[in-house]
């Protein structure tokens, strides 16, 4: 004879599902999300919280489908805030939980990412070639095992250590010491390929500079002095690291934003020419540009593709 198995009524099985959850005050909540949905939502490509949610509860444990009580959701976010209010709050602020095998997959394509960015910016100095993917993964492993095997000299497993004494007491820390410590899933591969190029140009575990093309950009006197319009400057200047740098006002301060170092600037006839060095990436944006604010008087020609320079 078959036995039936009565489940308490305030829990759901979901299955195939990627957990948000939030820690409010002492409690966890958590909602249930389909799989690659959350991060669609998060960087606006979708928009329907349908599309997002397997069912629109809030739960104290999904994998136990285990709902939270009224009480406990009104004592942590405030019995002025409707369910779907509470929901949106955890959608936002709450931490995307993925299984071993998608953070696995996930680590390794933004490992591939990074790697790829830095390979694409860093030459030998000497040959001014670019490295293999290969040799720009092994220099950055050689990094993070210093950067592991130094943290774990400054903190020993056991024991009190070594006290400093004498001419060490003080002193400071070695010089070209990595702080690159491996590639992580909770910052994007571009602010992290950032971090590499500067270890790996810092320690020079192999010969590393930044590549640079040596471009030649020819413009009309004529347009030169024109002010750059607002959607351009702006995106310009949104694009500098540092955020100090003001949005150039015309089309010559506009190009040469661009130019990391001047070669040669001069005025032949009705024509001003200009021959620098331009970091690879912004090469499409300044001939976008050229292209938008000079109505064809002006022009960009590639000198060499990967030049090396110092700062």
């Amino acid at each position: 004879m078959s036995r039936q198995i009565n489940q308490p009524s305030n829990q759901i099985k979901l299955t195939n599902v990627s957990l948000v959850r939030l820690k409010k005050g002492k409690k966890r909540f958590e909602i249930a999300c389909y799989k690659n949905k959350v991060l669609e939502w998060r960087s606006g490509i979708d928009t329907d919280l349908d599309n997002v949610l397997q069912i629109p509860n809030i739960f104290i444990n999904v994998s136990k489908g285990q709902t939270a009580d009224k009480e406990s959701i009104e004592k942590a976010f405030g019995k002025d805030k409707s369910t779907n209010d509470v929901i949106l709050e955890i959608l936002k602020k709450g931490e995307l939980q993925v299984g071993e095998k998608e953070r696995a997959a996930q680590l390794d394509r933004v490992h591939n990412e990074v790697i790829g960015i830095v390979a694409s910016k860093l030459v030998d100095p000497r040959t001014k070639r670019i490295y293999t993917f290969g040799m720009i993964e092994k220099a950055l492993d050689m990094l993070s095992s210093q950067a592991h095997s130094n943290a774990d000299k400054s903190h020993p497993a056991s024991g009190a250590g070594t006290p400093i004494t004498g001419d060490d007491a003080g002193a400071k820390p070695r010089a070209k010491e990595s702080t690159w410590t491996g590639v992580v899933t909770t910052k994007s591969a571009k602010s992290q390929a950032l971090e590499a190029m500067k270890a790996l140009i810092a320690v020079q575990p192999i010969p590393v500079a930044r590549a640079r093309m040596r471009l030649r950009i020819s413009c009309a006197t004529s347009v030169l002095k024109q002010a750059v319009k607002p959607s351009a400057a702006g995106q310009r200047g949104a694009q500098e690291e540092d955020g100090e740098q003001k949005a150039p006002g015309t089309v010559k301060d506009m190009i040469l934003s661009y130019v990391e170092q001047v070669e040669s600037q001069d005025v032949v006839g009705s024509e001003w020419e200009v021959i620098g060095f331009v970091e690879p990436g912004a090469f499409k944006a300044l001939s976008g540009f050229i292209a938008n604010e000079t109505k064809g008087q002006g022009r960009v020609e590639v000198l060499d593709m990967a030049v090396t320079h110092e700062d």
